[in-house]
């Protein structure tokens, strides 16, 4: 369950380096765990392992080396997960990864049934969690209040600029307070919430879109969905928030490291690609669009701490009722 926010924890519960490399590890079995990742996917997995600055004595590089020549596996991994809270962890953040491209495949299931299995979880609080992640990645990308001629991809007839700014800018805020957030299934709504934006942008200029179109625009503009989610979770996991013992929360140092603004950012620039894109017809190259998106990042990140106390104060209204109403569209 996602918890409200308090900002004022003194408690900062972390687990251990190896239960860390553990959960590391069985991240990114999730995301190969289907074979089908393009190598766009892969790319942009391995630079984030590149990047992600973990614990003394644990080298990323060398762990997602070690998953791709099939060096590390489940079986290895899961004896360095001591703590209940661990392998809950664990779990938590696969079924995401799993998730986050979309519903999961065969192979990602088969491969979620044998981590519950290793990992000694309890089969109904497991699958209450799996259902949960399934409400946020199957929520359609409009909902029951949209008006039938711009369901239907009627031509735009006058887009206002202030309000849509305003949608992008809130889109971002409401992604930022997200990333704040201790749960994993937080992170995991951030994605949604992403191309909930994009759809809404296309519709606003005439285009009436899918989940299929939605999720290659994002690709294209250089925003990997699973690779996303893995640097999201990555940053709360190595920076501590994510290490709770007993269902507290890290402390301010580990909320600190976390705070890079990657969710605001990523998505206020997404917000503000996809604009430039509908509104020209759609006539940005591959080139053009990443790009714009890269350029629009840095002035997006310049941004953060001027928006940083909302987020804040976003997060500490959020629960879960409202961060799954949010991904509905109610």
């Amino acid at each position: 369950m996602i918890a409200a926010v308090d900002m004022d924890h003194s408690k900062d519960c972390t687990m251990n380096s190896t239960e860390v490399q553990a959960i590391v590890t069985i991240s990114l079995l999730a995301a190969f765990a289907d074979g089908a990742k393009h190598d766009r996917e892969r790319d942009e997995i391995r630079r984030i392992a590149e990047g992600l600055c973990g614990p003394e004595g644990l080298h990323l590089p060398t762990l997602y080396q070690d998953v791709l020549l099939k060096r590390a596996t489940l079986a290895s991994t899961l004896p360095a997960l001591a703590s209940p809270e661990s392998r809950q962890l664990a779990y938590e953040m696969a079924v995401c990864v799993c998730d986050a491209d979309g519903a999961r495949s065969p192979a990602e299931a088969s491969f979620l049934r044998a981590l519950r299995t290793g990992l000694t979880l309890d089969e109904a609080p497991a699958d209450a969690f799996a259902q949960q992640v399934d409400v946020l990645t199957a929520a359609p990308l409009a909902h029951a209040a949209t008006p039938a001629a711009a369901a239907a991809g009627a031509p735009a007839t006058g887009v206002d600029d202030k309000a849509l700014d305003a949608d992008i800018l809130k889109a971002a805020i409401t992604n930022g307070a997200l990333e704040l957030l201790p749960e994993t299934l937080s992170t995991l709504a951030i994605i949604p919430l992403q191309m909930k934006l994009v759809y809404r942008i296309g519709q606003a200029y005439g285009f009436q879109l899918d989940s299929g179109h939605v999720k290659d625009f994002i690709a294209t503009a250089g925003v990997g969905l699973t690779s996303q989610y893995l640097e999201q979770a990555g940053r709360k996991l190595l920076g501590g928030l994510l290490g709770r013992l007993g269902g507290a929360l890290a402390g301010g140092l580990g909320r600190q490291a976390v705070s890079s603004g990657m969710s605001f950012a990523s998505t206020y620039a997404l917000g503000q690609v996809a604009r430039r894109y509908y509104a020209g017809g759609r006539v940005l190259t591959t080139q053009m669009l990443k790009d714009t998106y890269s350029s629009v990042l840095q002035d997006a990140q310049s941004m953060y701490a001027q928006y940083l106390p909302e987020m804040r104060r976003q997060a500490g209204t959020l629960d879960a009722s409202r961060v799954v109403n949010l991904v509905r569209g109610g």
